[in-house]
């Protein structure tokens, strides 16, 4: 995955369930544009250069996600969500 293409931010609604799981540490299980599918803690959300990325938690090491690499999370306060750009 190149991390020069232009970044497309999501849809606020999206945004906000993101945080809401960061707040709270919610497992959830994401699912990527590029196929993997991962369950780890929500942590953070932060932006760096434009962009904007999920900080999670995945078998005790932190792993950074752009937020326009996300296909779908879920977790069973939150249901499902695809992420969809704004």
């Amino acid at each position: 995955m190149s991390m020069n293409d232009t970044y497309q931010p999501i849809n606020c609604d999206d945004y906000d369930n993101l945080e809401l799981a960061c707040q709270n540490h919610l497992i959830l299980a994401l699912a990527l544009k590029d196929g993997e599918e991962l369950k780890a803690k929500a942590r953070d959300l932060v932006m760096r250069k434009n962009v904007e990325y999920l900080v999670v938690e995945d078998a005790g090491s932190t792993r950074e996600f752009r937020l326009d690499k996300i296909a779908s999370f879920s977790h069973p306060d939150i249901g499902t969500v695809v992420v969809s750009e704004s």
